[in-house]
This record gives structure tokens, C-alpha cells and sequence, in this order.
């Protein structure tokens, strides 16, 4: 192959590339902010999922998620969801996110077996799987972020899940624009993820979110 022909075909394949990822984008951006609602216009539904994000080794949650948790409560506790479902990374001993979002929540007040714990919920894509397959979830609130949101609520969806979501914003996040730019490519990745039929990390029995969660409790 010619250089000409050679740079020609690169500019070709970045072209497709760059409309493929603005075209992504826009479908899983547009068909997640669709079910994007108010706390007043929520219907009651099975569960609220927290998505985790960063804890401290003291076990004290980031501001984005003590946010999470603290919406998820103020919608048990007005009655919107019957239980709350923490998914996060726990896959190490040393790392735990969800029993430090349990406990911040049984803090506010929230009887700890309507608390259920996803510890294998690696990614966003995965914590939405587990919520369908492993926890028989079929109606849901994510509270998130809000740069999250579409993401997250799009997956749910497109698994089955009859899924809108809540902003959990209640402050200016240090490094937001940051998070809002990662956006970008994990999009295209959930999209991915969803056409391939991609599984977790793990699966495992069902608990069904029904249930006493203390059947996913693995610490006082």
C-alpha cells in the first residue's frame, strides 16, 4: 500500500470512528435522560441502587457517595422505595465500599434488613446485571450523579429493568468536568457491553431484593 493510499484509509477509519462514538453517545445519552425525574414524580418502586464510588480506608464515603446514599434514604423514607440496594466493590478485604454505604444508611435510620449489599458490583454495567439477575430486581431508582445518570439508567433499561433515575447532586464535586469527560468512552463501552450480552464477573444464586437483606450481610 501506497503512503498516499495508507493516510487516506487512516483518515477514513478515524472519521467512521469519531461519528461512531458521537453517534453512541448521543443514543445511550438521549434514551437514559428520558427516564430522568424528580423525587415528587416517582412512583413507588422495588428498590433504590447506589452505585459506589470511592471509600476511604477509615470507611468514610466520598462526598459523590454519601450524596448517593443520603437521597436513596430520603426516598425510603418518604415511602418511594421498599428497599435499597447497595452495589459496589467489595472484592477485596482490604476494599469495601457497600458495607460502609450500609452503615452510613442504618445511621439515617433505615432498618438494616431492608438494606441488601451487591458485592461483586465492579462496574456500572455490572451492579445493573446483578440488580436484574442475581437480586430480581424489575423496578428500580439509580441515584447517582448526575453526569452518570444517563449512562446508568440506559443500561438498566436495555437489561429489562424498568429503571428512571434521581440526581443525587447536592454539591459543586472537586473534579466533575473530569468525571463528565470519562463519560465519553464508557458510554461506547456500555453500549458495547449491551449489544455483546456481556456477563459480570460473577453471578451467583438469586436473592431476591423481596427478601430480609441480612442475607447479603457479611459483616456487623
Amino acid at each position: 500500500m501506497s503512503k498516499r493510499k495508507f493516510i487516506t484509509a487512516f483518515f477514513i477509519i478515524l472519521t467512521a470512528l469519531f461519528f461512531f462514538i458521537l453517534v453512541v453517545n448521543g443514543k445511550v445519552t438521549n434514551t437514559g435522560n428520558k427516564y430522568i425525574i424528580s423525587s415528587e414524580a416517582l412512583n413507588t418502586c422495588q428498590a433504590a441502587i447506589v452505585p459506589g464510588a470511592y471509600v476511604s480506608p477509615d470507611g468514610r464515603l466520598c462526598d459523590m457517595l454519601a450524596d448517593r446514599v443520603i437521597t436513596a434514604v430520603d426516598l425510603y423514607r418518604a415511602g418511594k422505595v421498599k428497599k435499597i440496594l447497595m452495589t459496589g466493590d467489595h472484592g477485596r478485604a482490604s476494599y469495601d465500599e457497600v458495607n460502609s454505604m450500609r452503615r452510613f444508611a442504618e445511621e439515617m435510620g433505615v432498618p438494616t434488613g431492608d438494606i441488601f449489599m451487591d458485592h461483586a458490583g465492579f462496574s456500572t454495567y455490572e451492579s445493573m446485571y446483578r440488580s436484574r439477575d442475581v437480586f430480581k430486581v424489575d423496578s428500580a431508582v439509580i441515584v447517582t450523579q448526575d453526569f452518570h445518570l444517563p449512562r446508568a439508567v440506559y443500561i438498566a433499561r436495555e437489561l429489562g429493568i424498568d429503571a428512571v433515575g434521581i440526581s443525587a447532586d447536592r454539591h459543586i464535586y472537586a473534579g466533575a468536568g473530569v468525571y463528565g469527560y470519562r463519560e465519553i468512552p464508557a458510554r461506547v463501552k456500555a453500549f458495547i457491553q449491551v449489544e455483546a450480552g456481556a456477563r459480570p464477573t460473577f453471578l451467583g444464586p438469586a436473592i431476591p431484593v423481596s427478601g430480609d437483606g441480612r442475607a447479603t450481610h457479611d459483616k456487623p
